[in-house]
């Protein structure tokens, strides 16, 4: 509280200010201000050791109340769903501190600051003791488990006493060979202690996945993949982790029954986060999972949250990013129903958010088939994409009309295409898409826009094959536009993709419609080589406009 806080010596000085008329009180102030400051600067190298101890070995209770084996960490959280969670970022916190600790004493053994190296190393040895301590005392550590621990404590207490050694000499031969062992005995510590968290984590995991795959108690299960959707959130090696230990067995396992119907949103989108990894989606194609995505994406009786997080998944394991793609053999099989689900939850979309989970597993399908894009026209999709456009409350962010203009792109190949973009008035909608901006200097939204620009640009190129559509853009003024795009870097948020694409579009229209372009910009945008437009293009200050 304020009224609590110690004054500093600054404010403390300030209120003294009636004695600093002498010079013999002026040099004692300074003094004390400088014996207080240095004191708080040696404070931060002076730890006795056995305090921190004590401090770290805090006894762990059980409550009686609790399932036995259980960890109740002292957070102020007690409650048995809390428990599990509480294991899991306990863990993580202290494994980050030690990680912590080891990184720093690899930087100052390099600075040979043998005293900052010894402390470090006494203080990352009673953070893994302590760690070891705590997670034995809460459940029972497998035998696989059991030798990293030995290992690792037998190793720590080698490291401090090696490196309270290098206290004692000077002898610069002595350090230096002293220094590559310490690397080598740290080395072996960071990777002894990563297997034993690794380890300590899966163990953890299973005991969720259990809770999943053996309650039949809907807040227990919900609670259970409440914890693993937290834990995905901390990257993709605790997502490879949780997908090994079969998270996406159990929880398609809760998709495929009608009793759990009300958990099926929460499961997907943890399922959805384990698939930003490829052990997830292997995991996902040995299930069958893609066949209980399309039940629930086609069924009218599933909630829309529930296919939106159907949606979710599907993008995600159809994304360009995976470098793996066996599993898209068997999403041709059910490509038909889900491309229809999906064009449907996108026309009937309540909100920002649904639209756009559609819509991105819309533009990721339409990217690596052909045969997508064909029943997409035949859905009428352009129609339906084109008023959603319209409708804020569908698409309502960059980030929606990226992934409308990425299906239109893909769309705009077929020849069938230009017409029907035509009979919507597609043409004035990708007008207004090459004038899109960023609201805020948010550096995701920026990109957003870039790609909205530059998307509707290829899109624009590739349907000006069609006289008609070249003669409508002339006629709305597109070429004012994408020359504008062109010549002010700002306008086009410096981007060189936006460019290429804009150069392009406005080449492919004076092919068709050369008076539609000055003398001026034919020569210096449409005459030269494609590259040499470019180069003049991305070189132009603003002032030239």
């Amino acid at each position: 509280m304020a009224s609590e806080r110690t004054p500093t010596p600054q404010s403390s000085s300030r209120q003294s200010s009636s004695l600093s008329s002498s010079p013999m009180s002026t040099r004692m102030q300074t003094l004390q201000v400088d014996s207080v400051q240095r004191w708080m600067e040696d404070l931060r190298h002076m730890t006795e050791v056995e305090c921190m101890c004590v401090l770290q070995a805090k006894p762990i209770g059980v409550d009686e109340d609790s399932h036995q084996g259980e960890l109740i960490v002292t957070s102020g959280i007690t409650g048995g769903d809390h428990v599990a969670r509480n294991n899991l970022q306990t863990l993580l916190r202290r494994a980050l501190v030690v990680s912590t600790e080891l990184g720093k004493m690899f930087q100052r053994l390099e600075k040979g600051r043998w005293q900052r190296v010894h402390s470090t190393a006494v203080r990352a040895n009673c953070h893994v003791r302590s760690l070891v301590h705590e997670y034995s005392a809460a459940r029972s550590t497998p035998p696989e488990m059991q030798k990293y621990e030995k290992s690792l404590l037998e190793k720590c207490m080698e490291l401090t006493n090696i490196t309270e050694r290098c206290l004692h000499t000077d002898d610069e031969f002595f350090l230096k060979s002293m220094r590559e062992a310490i690397h080598e005995i740290l080395t072996d510590v960071s990777d002894s202690f990563s297997n034993m968290i690794d380890m300590a984590l899966a163990n953890e995991i299973r005991v969720l996945i259990k809770q999943i795959e053996s309650s039949d108690c809907v807040q227990t299960i919900g609670s259970a993949i409440s914890n693993l959707l937290s834990l995905t959130q901390d990257g993709p090696q605790l997502c490879s982790i949780i997908a090994k230990e079969g998270a996406v067995v159990a929880l398609f396992k809760i998709c495929r029954q009608d009793r759990f119907r009300d958990l099926y949103a929460h499961a997907l989108r943890t399922v959805a986060s384990i698939c930003c990894v490829e052990e997830g989606i292997s995991q996902l194609d040995k299930v069958d999972g893609i066949l209980c995505l399309a039940d629930i994406l086609t069924d009218d009786s599933s909630v829309e949250a529930a296919r939106a997080e159907a949606a979710a998944v599907v993008a995600q394991i159809t994304s360009p990013h995976h470098s793996s793609t066996q599993h898209l053999a068997s999403f041709l099989e059910s490509m038909q129903d889900i491309v229809t689900a999906l064009i449907k939850l996108c026309e009937s979309a309540s909100c920002g958010e649904v639209f756009l989970l559609a819509s991105a597993a819309l533009a990721n399908i339409t990217f690596f088939d052909s045969m997508a894009c064909e029943i997409l026209l035949q859905l009428n999709a352009i129609h339906i994409l084109l008023q959603a456009c319209k409708d804020r409350q569908r698409v309502d962010t960059p980030y929606s009309k990226d992934q409308v203009v990425t299906i239109l792109a893909n769309l705009s190949v077929l020849e069938p295409c230009a017409s029907e973009v035509l009979q919507e008035q597609g043409i004035e909608r990708l007008l207004q898409l090459l004038g899109e901006k960023p609201s805020s200097s948010n550096p995701s939204e920026v990109a957003a826009c870039e790609r909205v620009q530059q998307k509707a640009a290829v899109t624009l190129a590739r349907l000006s094959r069609d006289p008609d559509v070249a003669q409508a853009a002339i006629q709305i003024k597109a070429v004012p536009r994408l020359i504008e795009l062109c010549r002010s870097p700002t306008e086009r948020n410096n981007s060189d993709s936006v460019l290429v694409a804009c150069l392009a579009a406005l080449r492919r229209l004076a092919a068709g419609c050369p008076d539609s372009i000055e003398a001026a910009d034919h020569q210096q945008l449409i005459k030269p080589r494609l590259v040499d437009s470019f180069l003049l293009c991305s070189n132009m200050e603003e002032s030239f406009v």
